[in-house]
């Protein structure tokens, strides 16, 4: 990853935190019992914004941030269906 000046170390904790933030809010959404369209909008939030801190405040990682802003999109139309059909959803 010398391109990037980013070490294989760091490259992989880069991957390895949005992951962290979606295990943290699925234990923090559980514990207090919020409903699942809720939680999966925060998720779908904290992807955004690390899509954006990748691109803006670290070296430029355009293509993790492009997955990341794939997936909050996937969140936020998991969301919009589990608020119309709780029972559609399996979350």
């Amino acid at each position: 990853m010398s391109h990037l000046n980013v070490d294989v170390i760091d490259f992989l904790l880069l991957t390895i935190y949005p992951v962290a933030a979606l295990f943290v809010i699925e234990m923090i959404a559980r514990a207090i019992k919020i409903s699942s369209w809720i939680k999966l909008s925060i998720q779908a939030v904290a992807m955004i914004g690390f899509g954006i801190a990748y691109v803006t405040a670290i070296t430029a990682h355009w293509l993790t941030s492009i997955v990341l802003f794939a997936l909050a999109v996937t969140l936020f139309y998991q969301a919009r269906r589990t608020k119309i059909d709780p029972k559609k959803a399996m979350y």
